[in-house]
């Protein structure tokens, strides 16, 4: 069954593009032009991955994934017309998975959906493995439920973004090694990840800031001086 990709573009030409060129690729393609209506297709179509500019007409690109990520895991790859910091890190803040700043080559893009539907299909696998067979993680008062991808705090239900969930689940899975930023990036973004260490410190302080009783003093998260962070449970 081919994959679905949802393309959230109102610059007509580049949507059309986009949308050629998916199929092509053999992809099931919507598109959409507003954010209104890209949310409401969102819910409807059940895209693998979905493409979503910043600048749109109504509801930006931020609020449209801020909205969908509190309904749905979908990779989400942001596009923004500025080489911006800030809106990257805001397009991580509210749950994008990814982001590409035009103008982009069509090559590129295609090599950046491939390599996210590549690593949704690693974690499938990861779940489906002898590990993920148990359905729990139990470190004391904190749970994670492999199969719901859900996590528990005293028995009450977090809301993690999807990276914060799979660094989560990834350094639980190495309870007691230390794992270096570089290696959490490559296992946990992908290796084609363009970004730096900084995106992992991040998530972790983030991480902490939900996890631990004292995010200043963390007891689960142990940063490693030089080395990167150990999971301790």
């Amino acid at each position: 069954m081919a994959e679905k990709v949802l393309v959230v573009e109102d610059e007509k030409t580049l949507q059309e593009t986009l949308a050629y060129n998916l199929k092509h690729q053999g992809y099931k393609v919507e598109t959409s032009g507003d954010g209104k209506a890209a949310i409401e297709l969102a819910r409807t179509f059940h895209p693998d991955v979905i493409i979503l500019d910043i600048m749109l007409p109504g509801i930006d690109g931020f609020e449209v994934c801020r909205i969908l990520r509190q309904e749905m895991t979908t990779p989400i790859l942001m596009l923004t017309a500025r080489d911006d910091e800030i809106d990257r890190i805001v397009g991580l803040e509210v749950g994008a998975d990814d982001y590409l700043t035009k103008p982009f080559s069509m090559r590129e893009l295609m090599a950046r959906i491939k390599a996210i539907l590549r690593r949704v299909r690693l974690i499938r696998e990861e779940m489906d493995s002898d590990e993920a067979a148990t359905q729990l993680l139990t470190f004391d008062n904190l749970t994670i439920n492999l199969t719901r991808r859900e996590v528990l705090l005293d028995s009450q239900s977090l809301s993690l973004k999807p990276k914060e969930y799979e660094l989560l689940m990834f350094m639980a899975q190495h309870r007691g090694q230390v794992l270096s930023r570089e290696h959490i990036l490559e296992r946990v973004w992908g290796w084609d990840f363009i970004g730096d260490s900084r995106t992992v410190d991040v998530h972790v302080r983030w991480l902490r800031e939900k996890i631990e009783s004292e995010p200043a003093d963390p007891k689960r998260i142990i940063t490693v001086r030089g080395a990167g962070y150990r999971f301790e449970g």
